[in-house]
């Protein structure tokens, strides 16, 4: 069985990805993956050096995505009172030259209309404008869907699943996570139960912001260095939200599970659903060459 990673993160994802760009195609072709997607947070800085790298790493098609920042109004930059900015993860793909335009679009827009303090942002309106040629998935746990379950429930959950399912159809995939996370358990389930309720397909991915395991302390100083504080300094209970801040407490992941795994390893982490690794062939077959 042959798994493709199509959630990750390379050193463009500013001060958060340490993964080289070279380095992530090399494991890709040594591990017999047919495919491998570039989806950095809020940008597409790093596209141009993906798609030159595949050419020297035959086999491995490149796959160009982009997990932006989501929020309710790209245009509000005023908040007030206990009001925050707050911003939730959404990956799209591109599975044609009509999606990459659209990925583009949504970018640039993303900081020309949407940008408060280092973070382009983009809403709703956008997604409905520019969703033609692409991809969607459930993402992360920072994602809407996952934080809606968390945070309101299943019954709103579902009405926010069935917005993006409306919209995408049959490109809508329920991506799913294992870094041994307690919320990302309970959201899981959830998960898999919409699966079933809506015969949704079901990816396995792994939030890949570094290549090897060994690479997740040099991830954690790039985060230090990102946020201004120390190693030293205890880690936040919650890691989703980039932007908040925690007296005492700063931003880290919450172990060193985010890494660029091998087949063997995701097929093991999934052994229990293998049409999660099976399905990212499926997603690497709409991508026209």
């Amino acid at each position: 069985m042959i798994f493709n990673h199509l959630h990750c993160h390379t050193q463009y994802s500013l001060l958060d990805g340490a993964a080289s760009i070279a380095e992530m195609y090399k494991k890709a072709k040594n591990d017999g993956m047919r495919a491998v997607a570039i989806t950095d947070h809020g940008n597409m800085f790093g596209v141009f050096d993906f798609v030159a790298q595949a050419g020297k790493h035959e086999g491995v098609k490149p796959i160009v995505g982009c997990e932006f920042y989501v929020v309710a109004d790209r245009h509000k930059r005023a908040f007030t009172g206990g009001e925050k900015d707050r911003r939730y993860h959404q990956l799209f793909l591109a599975k044609n030259p009509e999606g990459y335009h659209n990925l583009v679009k949504m970018c640039s827009l993303g900081y020309i209309e949407g940008l408060y303090g280092k973070y382009p942002r983009i809403d709703k309106e956008l997604v409905l404008k520019y969703h033609k040629g692409l991809i969607a998935t459930t993402c992360c746990l920072g994602a809407l869907v996952p934080q809606t379950i968390l945070n309101k429930g299943e019954a709103a959950a579902r009405k926010e699943f069935e917005w993006w399912l409306d919209i995408f159809g049959d490109d809508y995939y329920i991506e799913l996570q294992r870094h041994h996370l307690q919320d990302q358990i309970t959201v899981n389930e959830v998960l898999l139960q919409f699966a079933k309720d809506y015969q949704v397909k079901i990816i396995a991915s792994n939030d890949s912001h570094y290549v090897d395991r060994e690479d997740a302390n040099a991830h954690d100083i790039l985060l230090c260095i990102n946020t201004g504080e120390k190693q030293a300094t205890p880690k936040m209970d919650d890691f989703t939200d980039d932007g908040a801040s925690q007296k005492g407490k700063r931003f880290a992941f919450a172990n060193d599970e985010f890494y660029f795994k091998t087949t063997a390893e995701m097929t093991d982490l999934f052994k229990d659903i293998p049409q999660a690794i099976d399905n990212t062939n499926e997603i690497v077959d709409k991508i026209e060459p």
